[in-house]
């Protein structure tokens, strides 16, 4: 397992490469958890939100618009990510 620090900017990156967002924002809302499950100690790089529009999104139900979330950013989930709150525009 890959254990360098994952941050809200390169999840970002890859999301752009993957899914064209029309508008997208990641925040690393790790602080917010701190003591509770997955949670590392540092206060940051293990639970984010995304909130995220992209055409690829078009005629699609949420839950499959999520699964493209969630396998764009599945490296990030296997190095550590331990929540992602996504939001589809």
């Amino acid at each position: 397992m890959n254990t360098s620090a994952i941050t809200a900017h390169d999840m970002q990156q890859r999301l752009r490469e993957k899914l064209q967002p029309s508008l997208l924002e990641v925040l690393d809302e790790s602080w917010k958890h701190e003591g509770h499950a997955g949670a590392n100690g540092t206060g940051f790089g293990t639970h984010f939100r995304v909130r995220i529009a992209s055409p690829l999104f078009t005629g699609l139900p949420r839950v499959h618009q999520h699964r493209l979330v969630y396998d764009a950013l599945q490296e990030f989930i296997d190095r550590g990510a331990h929540a992602l709150a996504i939001e589809t525009l």
